[in-house]
């Protein structure tokens, strides 16, 4: 075994404590082992090593470090805890308990404005009831919140969170959300995709913006939208049962062509087969303006109806599945392929949308659940 002097020893720990190079690479540099400069470095004082002028500038480099570290956690505090602030102590001892793996006490006390003193007598008592509440009910919160997609606020947590055998009301679910940060997602803006500048034949409007029907297979109403994907756009062609609002007939291709609206026409009627004079109503669209499309219609004994020229509101019904489906799946992440993204769209329709997302207009149920119950 080599034997190094003490002068090369402390060389070596010199080095490694002002060149700001690992200790690894120091070793290496030095021939010798990481394991041998460690015990060098444990062996040897930092301050018999470094000049008085190099000592100097570690402990302002220290000193900018820790200031850099603290406006840091101070800029970043805020954001998680803007909603907190305006609450009771309670629930600011709460937000500190919570993120005190992530930031030190002292610093989240200070932002917080409550005292060190005071987290920590709260912390020492026992929990109370309602606190112990606030937790199963902010757990089971978590949970439908990630089971709706997202999609939920206040109004639709509450009647999940009842029918599940919680006694909360909507105050108390929207002070929780609201705390902890959960929120629905929404965003994006509209963008028109109908091409209605055609020489094709148009219905007149015989829905007139009455959305409702009284029983399933009287009013239907169909429309398409396009997705991003990597590969292109994919365009999706749905029909809605305007009773229920459930999606009874859905259709994707990677071009916007006549057929996609009469695949998911087909679709819907070999689930439904809607009786004599059920209303079908779109847009002035050439697809469904088109000869092929209004002999489907006829085929099937189905009455068309077309919405006034320009006029957005006059299909809301779809208009707003859409929204809700971009919202809450499409919008959240990139589609490599067309692929996932039908696949994706599949298990929304059929494992969500229709099955269990709790509609407002059907007084908070699923649109099989509406139709089970007016069976």
């Amino acid at each position: 075994m080599m034997k190094h002097s003490e002068e090369f020893k402390q060389e070596a720990v010199r080095i490694a404590l002002t060149s700001g190079l690992s200790r690894g690479r120091v070793a290496k540099d030095l021939g010798i082992g990481k394991s041998t400069l460690g015990k060098w470095l444990a062996q040897y004082r930092p301050a018999d090593l470094v000049s008085a002028p190099q000592a100097d500038l570690a402990r302002e480099n220290e000193r900018l470090r820790l200031e850099n570290r603290v406006l840091k956690e101070e800029r970043d505090i805020p954001k998680k805890g803007h909603a907190v602030l305006r609450e009771p102590a309670a629930v600011r001892f709460a937000f500190v308990e919570s993120w005190r793996h992530v930031w030190p006490v002292e610093t989240i006390c200070r932002v917080m404005q409550i005292s060190t003193r005071g987290y920590r007598s709260w912390r020492s008592r026992p929990v109370s009831q309602r606190s112990r509440t606030d937790m199963a009910v902010l757990a089971h919160i978590r949970e439908q919140y990630s089971l709706s997609l997202g999609s939920y606020g206040r109004p639709r947590m509450t009647m999940e969170l009842k029918e599940a055998g919680l006694a909360v009301g909507e105050r108390r679910v929207g002070r929780l959300m609201k705390i902890n940060g959960i929120k629905p997602v929404r965003t994006r803006r509209h963008k028109v995709t109908t091409d209605s500048h055609h020489r094709l034949g148009v219905a007149a409007n015989w829905l007139d913006g009455d959305f409702v029907a009284a029983a399933p297979n009287q009013k239907w109403a169909g429309d398409i939208t396009y997705i991003w994907t990597l590969e292109g756009w994919l365009y999706l062609a749905v029909i809605l049962d305007l009773h229920s609002r459930r999606v009874v007939g859905w259709a994707v291709s990677d071009r916007m062509k006549k057929d996609l609206a009469i695949r998911a026409l087909d679709m819907a009627v070999r689930l439904r087969n809607p009786p004599p004079g059920c209303m079908f109503h779109s847009d002035r669209g050439s697809q469904y303006c088109s000869y092929d499309y209004q002999k489907k219609l006829q085929t099937y004994g189905l009455q068309p109806s077309m919405s006034g020229k320009g006029n957005c509101y006059d299909n809301s019904a779809v208009e707003t599945f859409f929204k809700s489906l971009k919202a809450e799946l499409i919008w959240r992440q990139k589609w490599p392929t067309r692929r996932q993204a039908e696949a994706a769209i599949f298990q929304y329709i059929n494992g969500f949308y229709n099955t269990r997302r709790r509609h407002s207009y059907l007084g908070g149920i699923s649109p099989l659940a509406f139709e089970a119950r007016v069976a």
